[in-house]
């Protein structure tokens, strides 16, 4: 499913309806649980540019920007009959968008690292150890996108953004008991998992 921000924002496109430009972010949500691709439109076209503007500040590349909020779209799309949002639409576009800069800004940072690694490691003895690390990365980021939604998001809140749960508990619009429970939860289910890879490391 592709969206074209252009393609949206054609006067004659048969998914525009005008009266969705007066409801409140509240009622969108509503109505795209309901699964009306007019209200999802009008939430694209209310809110894509800001949501660029924020990915391309960060990331200095319109590609990867447009991408990530393609991403966000698609996703918001996907799920909007399990939609959760307990503050604000554009704070949970926002934070969605942050975090998937993060996501990006890692990814770089570690492949750059990881072509300086291999270069001196070609000839060194622990590559093996090297490999089995990177492997661990991945198996660690594999189970982290596997947690629930909440719960994926109040952990990478905690550990990409360095939130406290306070901080997350006001974000989120949650109590700081259950932003304690979801990262309990996360923790349990990570040590479980990465335990089950190093024990076959041994």
């Amino acid at each position: 499913m592709h969206f074209g921000y252009s393609d949206y924002m054609q006067p004659d496109h048969p998914a525009i309806m005008t009266n969705y430009t007066a409801y409140t972010d509240s009622d969108l949500i509503t109505a795209l649980s309901e699964g009306k691709d007019a209200a999802f439109t009008e939430i694209y076209r209310r809110y894509w540019k800001r949501l660029f503007y924020i990915a391309a500040k960060k990331l200095h590349d319109h590609g990867e920007a447009e991408e990530i909020v393609q991403q966000i779209f698609v996703s918001l799309w996907n799920r909007r009959e399990q939609l959760e949002i307990n503050t604000t639409l554009h704070a949970y576009l926002a934070v969605s968008v942050k975090y998937r800069i993060i996501k990006v800004l890692d990814k770089h940072y570690h492949q750059q690292k990881y072509a300086e690694s291999m270069t001196s490691r070609l000839v060194d003895d622990s590559t093996q150890e090297w490999l089995a690390f990177l492997d661990l990365k991945d198996i660690l980021e594999k189970s982290i996108s596997d947690l629930p939604e909440k719960c994926q998001l109040v952990f990478r809140m905690s550990r990409e953004e360095h939130m406290s749960q306070k901080e997350i508990a006001e974000a989120l619009d949650i109590s700081e008991k259950t932003v304690e429970a979801h990262l309990g939860k996360a923790i349990k289910t990570l040590k479980q998992k990465l335990s089950r890879f190093l024990l076959l490391l041994l």
